[in-house]
């Protein structure tokens, strides 16, 4: 599956979108703990200690936030647009 990153995740994953294997399971979170494998830094600016998305941080899932949806336990498709977003700041 392609995972699209923005900002300072694109700096840690090296690029604007990861390809990542649906071999260890078809939920979001089971997508970012194969993220997380392939680059250890994400995971400080991704999850709390809880193992719940830091404020601000978000998924999006065809277009839609995973929030509306179940969440970290929303289920993924091969052929879906998967975007994550870190915490941004402007004014």
């Amino acid at each position: 599956m392609k995972v699209k990153v923005f900002a300072n995740f694109r700096e840690i994953c090296q690029g604007n979108s990861v390809e990542v294997p649906l071999d260890n399971g078809d939920r979001v979170i089971d997508i970012m703990e194969t993220l997380i494998q392939m680059y250890p830094a994400l995971e400080d600016e991704v999850f709390t200690a809880e193992r719940t998305f830091k404020p601000f941080v978000h998924v999006f899932l065809n277009g839609q936030n995973i929030i509306h949806a179940q969440g970290l336990q929303t289920r993924v498709k091969e052929d879906d647009q998967f975007a994550l977003f870190p915490p941004v700041a402007g004014g």
